[in-house]
């Protein structure tokens, strides 16, 4: 008798234990492409402005994005270091509301700098530093937008998700840094 006929038979089944986690996690990994993909194609394809980014006390845009991009990276190392802390036994309340606020904070932080970049420059792609830029500052906000579904469903995704999504987000967002800010100051100088 083989185990499909024995119905005792202690063969795990991969059925619908598995499948419980794809649909939703298709559906996260999905809509972090479509937004990805989205701000890609609208960057590329509308006239850049040329400027959209004045914040007093910067000697220019690209100064303004460098810093806060800067300070974006530095709450991202928070977040990483409080994230490993957060799922050891015995972290604290503090220690998650650490985790929340810096990932918060970064990402707010960079949300004028994706504006300028969408209606001032665009998609750029004329030097590979730049199309790396382009190409990580769209992954950046899909990979964001995949975690963030993936948090609401929380319940309904493998444990592994969110880290390797925060991993990503994070190695995205250190893309980004290091091909502007990083460069913009080993080239231009570093002041405000």
């Amino acid at each position: 008798m083989t185990s499909a006929q024995h119905p005792a038979s202690p063969v795990p089944s991969a059925g619908p234990a598995s499948d419980r986690y794809a649909r939703p996690l298709i559906i996260a990994l999905l809509s972090g492409c479509a937004v990805a993909l989205l701000l890609g194609v609208y960057a590329r394809f509308h006239h850049p402005a040329g400027f959209s980014l004045d914040v007093a006390g910067f000697s220019g845009p690209l100064y303004a994005k460098a810093w806060l991009t800067t300070a974006a990276i530095a709450f991202a190392v928070v977040q990483v270091v409080t994230g490993l802390r957060v799922v050891r036994p015995g972290a604290t309340a503090g220690t998650a509301a650490v985790h929340r606020w810096s990932g918060r904070i970064a990402i707010l932080l960079t949300v004028p700098v994706l504006i300028h970049c969408i209606y001032a420059l665009g998609f750029q792609a004329y030097s590979s530093r730049v199309l790396a830029h382009s190409l990580l500052g769209c992954f950046v906000y899909g990979v964001f937008v995949a975690k963030m579904l993936s948090l609401v469903r929380r319940d309904a995704m493998p444990r592994w998700v969110i880290p390797v999504l925060g991993g990503a987000l994070f190695l995205g967002l250190l893309g980004v840094w290091l091909t502007s800010a990083v460069w913009l100051f080993s080239t231009k100088g570093v002041h405000s």
